[in-house]
């Protein structure tokens, strides 16, 4: 019985598709062709041609009369192209089974990681705030003290340090030296090398007197010149002497002579009771009480001490023919008398408070406003201790003198 031919696909799909309708007799034959086809192994790619193009466009007709049938639902997929990288991958032998892993351990929790400890960094960059560095790193600054003790052992360059103590050696008392630091250098000075002798040992014992004398001395500033340096031990050896003859040379016998009546700063060396002792450029001054102030006083203690710095004014310089110099000077000859503008504040007869300043044998000094003293008589209900408030009754004042006297009228008592 002759089979119908195949019934036309609905309008509405021919019109998408678009192809030309196909006898079913085609459509065996076409089909056998395929299966044909694919029980064959695919073409080789042609030598020059690794993706295979140029065979798949060689083919028969029939073969693309069927590419151009792929509308149709019951023909298969186009065969995709082998790549070199499918082809090598093809070929490769496949990969072992996998076996299937033992029962595994139960997992413990891994320790945190330790926390990583931050290294100190090791010649780190200082950023300055000047072109050069004004901040020394304690190795620059022992390699300058060092510098600094050479130079001056080699050119005689004068430093300056604080008396810090006096040594005494224990198997021979009477070598006693001043030490002083100069960094971290230890720096010695001999007692013949310290401070000059004094005139008169007043029938005592040498040393003796010199240790006081250098004892005295602790807390002032003293020049040096350094004649030998131990890097090794950090100690140094200095001279004192050598370093005050070096500024007598200069400020004295050169060109800035220091004559009567000029004005320099000194350097307290020494303090006691009735004065101190003043280190003017290279020369040791006494300085006496009435000349420190122009208050009355009775210690010189109370107002100053060892290495501290005033202004003093030169009275007198003289040169003796050993070669020694001697030097007068005074502080409070620097400035203004009080006096000359205080007295005229007060007038005879009239009462003021003050403040008792000295008592000695000529009676009770009285501080009043503007730094003067008024010497009063000791009062007949006892003498007022020091520092105690009085009302006293001006008696007398002589302008020339610069004196005031007058009487306590009235004391506070604590």
């Amino acid at each position: 019985m002759p089979r119908k031919a195949a019934e036309p696909a609905a309008e509405p799909l021919e019109q998408a598709a678009g192809p030309p309708i196909i006898a079913e007799t085609d459509v065996e034959r076409r089909l056998e062709e395929e299966l044909s086809a694919m029980a064959q192994p695919p073409p080789q790619a042609a030598e020059g041609d690794p993706d295979g193009t140029l065979s798949e466009n060689t083919g028969t007709a029939a073969d693309q009369a069927g590419e151009e049938a792929d509308a149709e639902p019951f023909l298969r997929p186009p065969r995709r192209r082998r790549t070199p990288r499918r082809a090598a991958e093809e070929a490769a032998p496949p990969a072992p089974e996998e076996q299937e892993p033992a029962e595994e351990a139960p997992k413990t929790a891994a320790p945190p990681p330790a926390a990583r400890r931050r290294a100190a960094p090791r010649g780190a960059r200082v950023v300055t705030i000047d072109e050069q560095g004004s901040v020394e790193t304690p190795d620059d600054k022992a390699r300058s003290d060092l510098i600094d003790l050479v130079e001056s052992q080699k050119s005689g360059r004068i430093l300056t340090g604080t008396l810090q103590g006096v040594e005494r050696n224990p198997d021979n008392p009477d070598l006693i030296t001043a030490v002083l630091y100069h960094g971290d250098f230890k720096v010695i000075i001999p007692m013949a090398e310290a401070i000059s002798p004094p005139r008169d040992f007043r029938d005592r014992k040498p040393s003796e007197v010199m240790h006081y004398l250098l004892m005295k001395r602790l807390g002032a500033e003293f020049d040096f010149i350094v004649k030998g340096v131990d890097e090794e031990n950090r100690i140094a050896a200095a001279s004192r002497m050598e370093a005050m003859a070096v500024k007598r040379r200069l400020y004295y016998n050169g060109r800035l002579a220091l004559t009567e009546g000029v004005t320099a700063e000194a350097r307290i060396a020494c303090v006691i009771r009735t004065g101190v002792f003043a280190e003017i450029f290279g020369v040791e001054a006494f300085i006496p009480l009435r000349e420190l102030s122009y208050q009355r006083g009775m210690d010189a203690a109370l107002l100053y001490q060892p290495g501290q710095r005033v202004l003093v004014k030169v009275l007198s310089v003289e040169r003796k023919p050993d070669g020694d110099i001697s030097v007068e000077a005074s502080v409070k000859q620097v400035g203004e008398n009080p006096y000359e503008k205080a007295l005229r504040r007060y007038t005879v007869g009239n009462l003021y408070v003050g403040t008792v300043s000295l008592v000695d044998t000529n009676g009770v000094y009285v501080n009043l406003e503007g730094g003067i003293d008024c010497l009063c008589l000791f009062p007949r209900r006892g003498r007022p201790p020091r520092g105690s408030r009085v009302t006293i009754r001006i008696k007398g004042i002589n302008y020339k003198a610069n004196r005031i006297w007058g009487t306590i009228t009235h004391m506070t008592t604590h």
